[in-house]
């Protein structure tokens, strides 16, 4: 019920006001039935904007952090994100992983849209990351078509780090569906999982138009953090005590 307030009343219309969202392709979206809709992954904002446009409702993998923050703020971040539809997902480890595919099957065993964003995390940087094959095993395992989407301008409204948005309009394009009926009874192998996925991660760039980098964007964000705390070492060298 709250999820309907939010998208009709309090949430939706304001995120219409300020961000102006084009939305292009809507129709590729099933009106009914099980169906996954995997998306690029540039800010905050992507995990309302897209809810606030389909004209069905749809639940999202969450990550774990955003149901477990300490005091008040924490308590009203996790009851926010359940009303709004999100289920949290611990991302640490395989059993985590195996426990997201379980929830994201539950989704879709009630003939529900699942939204899921294959990169793992927001794209520090703009650019479109490997994608991980979560979405192509429950692709496979539910026999359900899998939607890309692509968000653009919403990393530039708000890239991390950034707790108020700018305004400026956004554009929220919807691809059509894909279907991997071909490999159905091939979830546990590994090549038809990676291909699966390369061509889910392919169509999300034809949308999106990003420049996209063949590799996981978590192992890319601890990369570039470690170069940083090696420049911010050189720069600043502890001097010896005494």
């Amino acid at each position: 019920m709250f999820y309907y307030l939010l998208k009709y009343v309090l949430l939706g219309p304001l995120l219409r006001l300020l961000f102006r969202p084009r939305i292009e392709g809507l129709r590729h979206v099933p009106s009914s039935g099980a169906a996954i809709v995997a998306g690029n992954h540039l800010s905050f904002s992507d995990h309302f904007l897209m809810p606030a446009v389909l004209k069905r409702r749809i639940t999202f993998l969450a990550k774990a952090e955003y149901f477990t923050g300490p005091g008040l703020k924490g308590r009203l971040t996790a009851f926010f994100f359940r009303s709004a539809g999100q289920i949290p997902v611990d991302r640490s480890g395989k059993e985590a992983g195996r426990a997201a595919i379980r929830e994201g099957l539950g989704v879709l065993a009630k003939g529900e849209l699942l939204g899921i964003y294959p990169e793992g995390t927001r794209s520090h940087d703009g650019r479109l990351y490997k994608g991980k094959v979560g979405v192509a095993v429950m692709a496979l395992k539910a026999g359900v078509p899998v939607v890309p989407c692509a968000m653009i301008g919403t990393f530039e409204a708000q890239p991390p780090g950034k707790v108020i948005p700018r305004l400026r309009p956004v554009v929220i394009r919807f691809g059509e569906p894909l279907d991997f009926s071909r490999h159905a009874g091939l979830e546990d192998e590994k090549a038809v999982l990676r291909a699966v996925t390369d061509e889910i991660m392919y169509a999300i760039l034809a949308l999106s138009e990003q420049e996209y980098v063949d590799q996981y964007a978590a192992v890319a964000k601890a990369e570039e953090a470690a170069r940083g705390a090696a420049e911010d070492k050189r720069r600043f060298p502890r001097m010896p005590l005494g």
